[in-house]
């Protein structure tokens, strides 16, 4: 796996190729500016440049946004199953939040969510277990993009599907992560279940009724923390987890 994912990170250079056909249309730009072309012409043109560097800046940046996931996904990869190695948070949390909004985007084509990010900075780095941490957010966020989802189904274009995303450092030397939705909710019966194997308010074929419950495995008894929800049904819903910080 790490071979083929060397081998995609090296196509994900050219994309430095790319980004010279922005130095590129600057130089066009100038040539036009010294021929002698009409004023309808020259506006034309001058367009096409436009988004021509409008273009590769976009690139651009998709290939460094690639080559940073590849580094995170390695990262992962080489940890040792159990194994705590000292971890941005932050930088956890930004790539799995993204990798699952992608993720629903590719299965609902045109469907979009609007995401609010707010990441303490100059958060330490701490000793998690990087494999684990991330599918623990992972599983938050996949549930908030599906019930914001499913919301939008039911209410159509009058509903703006929200979810936002907060990292904080609490004085009594814990990082608290929540992840907010505005989906549909959770009714007194979901709340009661909601950790129990094989517990799913998904379809059939959607969920498996674990998520829940490795999540929360995952939080307080490997990592020592606590997870928390608070949720009202037709509003949304507020997952937290909080970590003890330890440094290497």
């Amino acid at each position: 796996m790490e071979k083929q994912i060397e081998i995609l990170q090296q196509q994900l250079k050219q994309q430095e190729k790319l980004a010279s056909l922005g130095m590129l249309s600057a130089g066009i730009a100038h040539e036009i500016n010294e021929e002698n072309i009409s004023a309808d012409d020259r506006e034309e043109v001058e367009d096409i440049v436009a988004d021509l560097k409008e273009n590769m800046a976009k690139i651009v940046e998709h290939g460094e946004r690639a080559i940073s996931i590849i580094q995170g996904i390695l990262l992962v990869s080489r940890g040792k199953e159990g194994e705590f190695i000292p971890s941005d948070i932050n930088h956890i949390v930004k790539e799995y939040v993204w990798l699952a909004y992608h993720a629903l985007r590719a299965n609902h084509k045109g469907f979009n969510i609007t995401i609010h990010e707010s990441y303490q900075e100059g958060l330490p780095r701490i000793m998690v277990i990087p494999q684990d941490l991330s599918r623990a957010v992972l599983n938050l966020v996949n549930n908030a993009c599906y019930t914001v989802w499913n919301r939008s189904q039911q209410e159509g274009e009058g509903y703006a599907p929200t979810i936002d995303i907060k990292t904080i450092l609490k004085s009594d030397g814990m990082v608290e992560v929540s992840i907010q939705d505005n989906g549909e909710g959770m009714s007194d019966e979901v709340k009661e279940h909601l950790f129990e194997n094989f517990f799913t308010t998904k379809p059939i074929g959607q969920g498996t009724g674990l998520g829940m419950g490795i999540t929360r495995d995952i939080i307080e008894n490997k990592h020592k923390g606590k997870l928390t929800f608070e949720s009202e049904q037709g509003k949304g819903t507020c997952f937290t987890f909080v970590i003890p910080i330890k440094k290497p």
